[in-house]
């Protein structure tokens, strides 16, 4: 919503300062987004050509002389090469000196020299400072005008241009006679008497309304005019309405748009002699088109509510005018209307045609209904002003909803909810200088809503009313009371897993994703959903039907998409709910991650070291070890076991889990058909981790002392190769030596494989490497090799290993 200073005072009765009003719009909640103080015009001065002379080396250029009063050039005449048409001496028009910005022409002026003669200015035309689109000379003034004076002040270009962010329940601040309102009441200054001049009415309006869709339209006001003269609206008409970014089109139009920002009450003027018959205010039918006044045709929909006469639609109800019975400079008859129509239609109509004007968006907000009759007769009055013309009297069809919302309000309440001690004084003489009706007994009142106020439903609403205008920085800041024991965690296990998981994957250099929780259903199909519960009623695109049963598939796409412009390697995770059901149990939280083509943990890319390795399922098993770490769980209790989802490689997966039935994790290369489905390349792993598996940590502390410092004795590593069986896993020799004695024995790693036709067929080798770390002595010779002999023995039992000789 926009508006110019001067607009304001038109309504407001003050002496503020710009700065101090739109301060207090902000504070009393009509958040100021711009202001546009206009300095961009101060430096254009009234100036006197003195004399013009024909250039001497172009015959359309002329030389000019110019007095632009004492505080230019020390008040001697400047010389400025000037080249329209209309420059003569004794000519009055606006005079730019070097310096001055040049906003039609979007440029600074500098002295120039134009075919060998400096100029050292330039008199501007309208369409130069923004005026008009006049470009044929330069500005030429009255006699009258001031040398030397201000031109912004002199031409009122100088208003500056006030927008604020205007929020849906507020559609009384729509004009500029609700914000001057909550001005007053915030003690800025005095809201002035609105005068309705009623029109001079001589005869009956001869076109008849008839209302068969009142659910869409409860009333229609409608008056003609006859023999008015369409020609250009004021100047100063003009100027506010090109202030607020609004293109002056002719009286007609310009005092609808006018009364729209004015009082917040859109109107329409129909051309009276392109209407055929009477009028009706009815539902469309399908296939009717209608085109408007934007040069579109739109095709309707038994929805949507028009005026319509003998020709058909004529124009979409609320919205938007129609063509055929648009008023031009030849109308010399006009139709004024001015109607209610219903909020939910409006708003309706205009997302499903893609149209938004300043009519829709008032009234899918709500207008002010006691206000439609007198909103015509101020049309009316306008247009008689200003094009002249004979009235009717209006003729009114249906009535305007009559009931005004009463509340019953205790004055407590204010303190109650904000901690303001407001006198009762005080609140009723702020909900009375904003228009509320209020008759207070002891210390309750039934305050009377009044009809331009809409969203004020209950004492929450009086309350917040008294505060804003009162003042939200005069609530007094309290601390909250502090107990006096140590509070306890406040976020939740699941809330702290996610937040440790993210960093953990940060850490890891993969970049967090958000992805859309609907997917195509084939996508859905490849990761074990597509069930019917879970596709969405009324998706937002055709390829986002179903909810997602995993995280991986957005995160593929996601992969994809960057590939296909050009960043092949990348690493994505995201932390967020899947969807196995339509129960609140088969909602689960998860942390999914995949790395794509060589972004693995330490890098990817080409490097004059050679070419980097394709990640593998080591990266993605990694990846979840990390994230489950940071969620509490050691990785040294974990079991990794072959098996996962069908849509991860068979032989390149694992599961981790705590337990036999508790499977934390899944991770692995993912199938190649899986990526087939979802159009995507490899090489891409990934993994999931179920956060809500995770068991709780405890909460008692253990008898189990933290290791404070290093030990002081150094470890010793002994490698041992076992030759087992091909489908013998490297987890189970690796737990076997961790368990042959556990308080001696710190490490065990696998840091070889081996497999050949030496070993035999279905054999292959394990080389391990096991850390001995004495706690008290140096371990002799004889304790190391007992030891030595302790893990053969229990990998052995495990596994049916053999030392390899």
């Amino acid at each position: 919503m926009k508006f110019t200073l001067s607009w304001l005072k038109d309504h407001l009765a003050t002496e503020a300062t710009l700065d101090a009003i739109v301060e207090t719009l902000t504070l009393t909640g009509l958040e100021v987004e711009t202001v546009d103080d206009r300095a961009a015009f101060r430096p254009f001065v009234i100036a006197k050509v003195l004399s013009a002379e024909k250039h001497p080396q172009a015959d359309r250029l002329r030389v000019l002389s110019v007095d632009a009063g004492p505080t230019i050039n020390g008040g001697k005449p400047v010389q400025v090469v000037c080249g329209a048409p209309n420059a003569r001496a004794g000519l009055l028009g606006a005079f730019a000196a070097p310096g001055a910005y040049i906003p039609g022409l979007d440029t600074t002026l500098a002295v120039g020299v134009i075919r060998g003669v400096e100029s050292r200015g330039m008199m501007c035309s309208e369409r130069e400072l923004l005026m008009s689109d006049s470009h044929d000379g330069i500005i030429d003034l009255p006699d009258d005008a001031p040398v030397g004076a201000s031109f912004a002040d002199y031409a009122g270009l100088a208003d500056p241009v006030i927008e604020i962010n205007l929020t849906p329940n507020r559609p009384d601040a729509a004009g500029v006679r609700g914000i001057a309102r909550d001005l007053a009441a915030a003690g800025l200054g005095t809201l002035k008497p609105l005068a309705i001049a009623a029109p001079r009415a001589e005869f009956d309006c001869p076109v008849n309304v008839t209302i068969e869709a009142a659910d869409l339209c409860p009333a229609f006001g409608l008056a003609l005019v006859r023999g008015v003269a369409n020609g250009a609206s004021p100047a100063w008409m003009q100027r506010r309405l090109k202030a607020i970014g609004l293109r002056p089109i002719s009286a007609l139009v310009d005092i609808t748009n006018y009364v729209t920002h004015d009082l917040g009450r859109p109107l329409h003027v129909f051309d009276a002699d392109k209407v055929r018959g009477n009028l009706v205010v009815r539902r469309a039918r399908d296939g009717e088109k209608l085109a408007a006044l934007d040069g579109r045709a739109y095709a309707l929909k038994a929805s949507m509510c028009v005026i319509a006469d003998d020709n058909g639609p004529e124009s979409l109800s609320g919205i938007m005018g129609g063509e055929a019975s648009g008023c031009t400079a030849d109308t010399r008859n006009v139709l004024v209307e001015s109607a209610l129509w219903s909020p939910l239609n409006i708003a309706r109509t205009g997302r499903e045609l893609g149209i938004s004007t300043d009519a829709r968006y008032r009234f899918e907000r709500g207008v002010d209904p006691a206000f439609m009759a007198a909103g015509l007769d101020h049309a009316v009055s306008l247009v008689q002003q200003l094009c002249g013309g004979k009235a009717s009297r209006p003729r009114i069809a249906g009535s305007p909803p009559a009931a005004l919302r009463r509340i019953e309000f205790p004055f407590s309440e204010t303190a109650r909810l904000t901690g303001m001690d407001v006198p009762q004084a005080e609140a009723v003489a702020i909900l009375g200088r904003l228009g509320f009706g209020v008759a207070a007994t002891g210390g309750n009142a039934t305050v009377t809503v009044p009809s331009w106020r809409p969203d004020i439903e209950g004492k929450a609403d009086l309350v917040e009313e008294i505060m804003r205008i009162r003042g939200v920085g005069a609530i007094e800041p309290r601390p909250l009371p502090s107990d006096a024991q140590v509070k306890g965690r406040i976020l939740t296990s699941g809330q702290l897993r996610s937040r440790n998981a993210r960093r953990a994957l940060a850490a890891r250099g993969m970049l967090e994703a958000v992805t859309w929780s609907f997917i195509p259903a084939a996508h859905a199909q490849a990761f074990g959903g597509g069930a019917a519960a879970l596709k969405l009623a009324n998706p937002i695109a055709a390829d986002m039907s179903d909810m997602r049963p995993s995280l991986l598939p957005g995160l593929i796409a996601a992969a994809q998409r960057n590939a296909d412009r050009g960043t092949a390697d990348v690493a994505l995770f995201e932390v967020a709910n899947i969807y196995l059901g339509d129960r609140p149990a088969d909602q689960k939280r998860v942390a999914a991650g995949i790395r794509r083509a060589t972004a693995a943990f330490d890098g990817g890319g080409r490097s004059w070291r050679g070419a980097a390795r394709p990640v593998d399922a080591f990266d993605a098993k990694a990846d979840a070890l990390a994230a489950l770490a940071a969620c509490g769980i050691e990785a040294d209790k974990a079991q990794i076991v072959r098996g996962a989802p069908a849509w991860y490689h068979p032989g390149r997966s694992g599961t981790i889990r705590l337990g036999p039935k508790s499977a934390l994790a899944q991770f692995g290369e993912l199938h190649p058909a899986t990526l087939e489905a979802l159009g995507a390349e490899g090489p891409l792993v990934g993994f999931e981790i179920f956060l809500d598996e995770l068991p709780e940590a405890r909460r008692k502390p253990t008898r189990t002392r933290p290791r404070l410092e290093l030990p002081p004795l150094q470890a010793v590593r002994r490698d041992y190769a076992f030759v087992v069986d091909a489908a013998v896993e490297a987890t189970a020799v690796i737990r076997a030596a961790q368990g042959a004695d556990r308080k001696l024995i710190a490490n065990v790693s696998v840091f070889d494989v081996f497999a050949g036709a030496a070993l035999g067929e279905g054999r292959k080798s394990l080389a391990i490497e096991v850390t001995l770390q004495p706690a008290d002595r140096t371990l002799t010779d004889e304790e190391i090799e007992a030891a030595g002999r302790k893990i053969v023995e229990a990998v052995g039992k495990a596994t049916g290993g053999t030392l390899r000789t």
